[in-house]
């Protein structure tokens, strides 16, 4: 699949399963189901598994003494004190299954092994001017080899594969990164994911970044407490996602919740679009306009300086932004919520949402419903997370939404 389209043949977005017409496939679909069950709740009885599932207490009794063997669940110590016999909690082994997440940002590349309970074991990071094909394949390629090599035969076994969180269409930002003409015309009719997988044993999966982001956000973050939600990343360049009935929701093309191209008035009172407002390369030009050097931005993600003045100013119309798109968006779905997380520190994150929600207090409301707005709990490496979750899913766990349908 080509990184040039939206949407391609061999991706795994999250939650792409139902269940099948042969035994052997409906059994697969139940041990999926137990097991996302079990994911999202934390640790389950056989009993609690029974009733939010729907299945047989006899089925749930074999589905997990089999994954129990299989070593992909962990018996918890018994409930006693209730009537009948002792209750016993299973929970997701954390060390049975590994996952490869690559994140390709236009500034860095992130490389994470992710455990089965969504936990970053190893990190990997890697700064670059811009990016070109080549490079990417070398840092993913040796970035992967230096974390294998760190962990034990069996462990190294137990890896799902490698899903990759990139922007699509890299070329069309050649002058917002400031690549010399021509250098990220590279990537046009560049497939990426066959490209890694032709130097892997690994199974590859491809996601546009954003989309993976608002998908770690709804598997390992607010989802549960908000089935349908705006989801905005503010990276290099910002993206977003929408989340409805507790899915993803990519639409015809893919693209739905390409939050970027929204509308907004800027300082001026011209109308821009939003990724040219609150994207981090506006606070990286702001920068260097000051003479600052914003080098540290790409450093790490979690670690930023407070660079004063302009990331106040960059803040406050990242802000007004955000809050018209947020209007905007409200004012066609009902959402519960509207999620704001990026590729930078958590006090910087808190400083965004609380000057968003008095922004929006300074707009016109009449007719719309303002969903909660509030902070993203994934972080900067949501992109990366998302795209580690791919081969999980593909392989071990089940659409989000059945979760939901079946409780």
């Amino acid at each position: 699949m080509s990184i040039a389209g939206s949407t391609a043949t061999g991706s795994m977005p999250l939650g792409s399963f139902s269940g099948g017409s042969n035994q052997v496939r409906v059994r697969a679909y139940n041990e999926r189901l137990v097991l996302s069950l079990v994911r999202m709740h934390g640790e389950m009885s056989k009993a609690d598994i029974t009733r939010a599932s729907g299945l047989s207490a006899q089925t749930v009794s074999v589905i997990m003494r089999s994954l129990e063997k299989d070593g992909l669940l962990l018996r918890g110590e018994p409930i006693r004190g209730r009537v009948g016999q002792p209750s016993v909690p299973m929970r997701l082994n954390p060390d049975a299954v590994f996952s490869f997440g690559v994140k390709i940002g236009r500034r860095s590349a992130d490389l994470v092994l992710m455990d089965f309970v969504g936990q970053i074991r190893m990190h990997h990071h890697e700064t670059y001017a811009y990016p070109v094909p080549q490079k990417i394949i070398e840092i993913i390629g040796k970035g992967i080899g230096r974390l294998e090599g760190q962990l034990s035969m069996v462990e190294r076994e137990r890896i799902a594969g490698i899903g990759i969180s990139a922007p699509f269409e890299l070329w069309n930002w050649a002058d917002e990164v400031g690549a010399p003409a021509g250098a990220m015309d590279l990537w046009r009719d560049f497939d990426l994911q066959q490209e890694v997988s032709a130097s892997t044993k690994h199974a590859v999966y491809l996601q546009n970044d954003a989309t993976s982001a608002c998908g770690a956000e709804l598997v390992f973050g607010i989802g549960p407490s908000y089935p349908d939600f705006v989801y905005f990343f503010i990276g290099s360049f910002i993206g977003g996602g929408i989340v409805l009935n507790s899915a993803v929701f990519s639409g015809r093309t893919g693209t739905a919740g390409a939050v970027a191209p929204l509308p907004v008035r800027g300082r001026d009172g011209s109308t821009r679009q939003l990724l040219d407002v609150a994207s981090i390369f506006v606070l990286e030009n702001m920068l260097k306009e000051k003479g600052i050097d914003p080098e540290p931005l790409w450093y790490s993600a979690d670690e930023w300086i407070d660079f004063g003045a302009p990331l106040d100013l960059w803040i406050g119309e990242t802000a007004a932004a955000l809050a018209q798109a947020i209007i905007a968006s409200a004012s066609i779905i009902d959402f519960g919520a509207a999620v704001i997380d990026g590729g930078f520190p958590s006090w910087v994150r808190k400083r965004i949402v609380t000057e968003t929600i008095e922004a929006v207090k300074r707009l016109d409301l009449q007719g719309v419903i303002i969903p909660d707005i509030i902070e993203g709990k994934v972080g900067s490496h949501a992109r990366a997370i998302g795209g580690a979750s791919l081969p999980i899913f593909a392989k071990y766990l089940t659409d989000p939404s059945v979760l939901f349908k079946a409780m």
